[in-house]
């Protein structure tokens, strides 16, 4: 492969002001993660009088100490439904992947130190994405559980969806995939069958309740008068009703027994292994990511400048660059694993969209996975575009990148507009992880486009009726929209519903991708003892 030579002056002006801009994006989004933590925190009195630790103290105990946990969808929510200042962002969840004594695990804690750890709309649409993830990546689950459940001001929303997550809980154990749950507090009516649907559950003595219908409907509903203990309480589900396996004294004792749970599988010995390979750091600092984007949008630059930052030895194979270079495909190595690349220096051409298409096919007959670059206003428009064929061209690129079954990642690193979103695998294509950075955009077409476009077909309706087009109105109309889809474009939005599976950090980008490719190359290697129900309790 070639060594790409970067043609940044990293010295320059312009690059300071495009790391500014950089940075001030990323403390944007951190200091909204931030707000959530120390929202949490506020709680941590109150936790230690009951003799319990904070949902993400559990976490921190859960994962082996020293090794990396990737968290997702921390945004979730973000200023949606009840969380009015961004301190109830993340669903009710905290969620990764990380290592639980040495095994790649799907971690899901439900956040009870806010607002009891109640499910929003948001957080179901979350649990159903963690779910999905675990499944496509044969991911172990580790689930701490403490909820009030769903969040009634909302159950209409969430009620009849809900049942997903508990068919998806059936489906991963019949998949093969490990449930394990620790159950720290309460667990009631539809809560109560997420530990029911697992495979090993964990109680702790004195905080465990798990009931259908808790005391005060139960006293409602039959005139039935029960403690939370003779009701449903830990000692209760491990001697009697023998909804649970394993007995704990407390929060700790519960998540040490779930370590010794998931370190006495035999996980790994069924999976073909991959001795780590030797790689080439990249030539380039990826510091250096916070300054190679221009911090003007519409300013073009080379997406190979972000290659040259994450690629191993900055090395690139470009693949047909003389017949388009609007669309940048081509291989490389990234952690010692081969990746197939597709970036934007442009709209997607009829030309980009025919190459892009064939090298889609060439990364699937090799099985190489695809890392899909985000930055393009969509495909290009105009006469020349629709004489040469650019629905018919880009439709086979977009065929492409729905049906290829390598694994695709997608990075949203700029602009990712109109159908372009669907061509360079959108969430709408699954792929099988897709982050953001905090400065990109993602909308049908930028926000001035869209004001311009309604005021025009606004303007002509008026002349067709024989009237004199209200000047004013349009104003305000092209303005409003405009507003409207900018608000409606920016990263905090996108992530908040879920649009991306999280906003990443630029300069973490090499770093993320070698662990999701390691995570992908396990996957489909990994051979699972699948069954027609899952294990069930007796």
């Amino acid at each position: 492969m070639d060594v790409i030579e970067s043609q940044v002056d990293v010295n320059s002006a312009a690059f300071a002001a495009n790391c500014n801009f950089m940075q001030g994006c990323i403390d944007e989004f951190r200091a909204i993660e931030q707000r959530v933590l120390d929202k949490a925190q506020a709680a941590a009195k109150k936790f230690a009088a009951q003799g319990k630790i904070l949902p993400r103290d559990r976490v921190d105990l859960l994962v082996d100490k020293g090794t990396p946990f990737v968290e997702l969808l921390s945004l979730a929510g973000y200023q949606m439904h009840d969380d009015k200042d961004g301190t109830q962002a993340g669903g009710g969840l905290i969620a990764g992947i990380g290592y639980v004594a040495g095994v790649r695990c799907m971690i899901m804690a439900n956040n009870s130190a806010i607002k009891g750890g109640t499910i929003s709309p948001t957080g179901l649409d979350k649990t159903l994405r963690l779910q999905q993830i675990a499944l496509e990546n044969k991911l172990p689950i580790v689930n701490l559980s403490e909820s009030g459940g769903a969040n009634l001001n909302y159950a209409t929303e969430v009620f009849v969806q809900g049942a997903r997550g508990f068919a998806n809980q059936a489906r991963l154990s019949a998949a093969g995939l490990p449930q394990v749950t620790v159950v720290h507090g309460n667990a009631t009516a539809g809560g109560a069958y997420q530990p029911g649907l697992s495979d090993y559950v964990i109680a702790v003595r004195n905080k465990t309740k798990m009931f259908l219908a808790g005391p005060p409907l139960l006293k409602a509903a039959t005139g039935e008068i029960a403690s939370d203990e003779e009701l449903g309480g830990a000692e209760l589900h491990a001697q009697i009703a023998g909804t649970v396996e394993f007995l704990a004294e407390d929060d700790r004792d519960g998540i040490r027994q779930a370590r010794n749970i998931v370190g006495s599988l035999p996980w790994d010995e069924q999976s073909e292994h991959r001795a780590p390979q030797a790689f080439d750091e990249p030539l380039y600092s990826p510091q250096e990511l916070l300054g190679v984007v221009p911090c003007e949008a519409r300013q073009p630059y080379d997406v190979r400048e972000i290659v040259a930052r994450i690629a191993d030895g900055s090395r690139f194979l470009d693949f047909k660059n003389e017949y388009d270079n609007h669309t940048v495909c081509g291989w490389s190595k990234i952690h010692g694993y081969s990746v197939g690349i597709i970036g934007n220096n442009g709209p997607i051409t009829t030309r980009g969209a025919t190459k892009a298409a064939q090298f889609i096919q060439l990364c699937e007959q090799s099985n190489t996975p695809l890392l899909f670059l985000h930055n393009t206003t969509g495909f290009l428009v105009g006469t020349d575009a629709e004489r040469n064929a650019i629905i018919k061209h880009g439709s086979k690129m977009i065929q492409a990148v729905a049906n290829a079954r390598v694994p695709k990642v997608s990075i949203v690193v700029g602009g990712s507009y109109g159908a372009g979103n669907y061509a360079m695998c959108g969430r709408g294509f699954d792929p099988r992880f897709i982050f953001a950075w905090p400065n990109s955009k993602t909308a049908v077409m930028g926000g001035a486009q869209a004001g311009k476009v309604l005021r025009i077909v606004t303007e002509e309706k008026q002349l067709k009726m024989g009237q004199e087009p209200d000047q004013q109105m349009l104003d305000q109309l092209e303005n409003g929209v405009k507003d409207m889809l900018e608000a409606g474009s920016t990263a905090l939005f996108g992530t908040a519903h879920l649009w991306d599976d999280g906003l990443i950090d630029p300069r973490d980008t090499r770093t993320l991708l070698g662990m999701v490719l390691d995570l992908c190359r396990d996957s489909e290697r990994r051979s699972l003892r699948s069954s027609s129900f899952g294990v069930a309790r007796f």
